[in-house]
């Protein structure tokens, strides 16, 4: 049963997420053979300020 997890810095529309899933759902089934029920894919958004770059805060970029 695969689990992907992807943390991205937060700003793309729900819409944009949706389509990313299931991108990487259809990845997963091709080269892992699992059946699409037993992949699961959770993303997790960090604030802009919750997300330090180099030193510098993705708020302050």
């Amino acid at each position: 049963m695969p689990f992907v997890h992807v943390e991205l810095v937060e700003g793309r529309s729900n819409e944009q997420l949706k389509a990313m899933m299931k991108d990487i759902t259809d990845v997963v089934e091709k080269n892992t053979g699992a059946p699409r029920s037993a992949i699961h894919v959770i993303v997790n958004e960090m604030a802009t300020d919750r997300y330090m770059d180099g030193g510098v805060l993705r708020a302050d970029q």
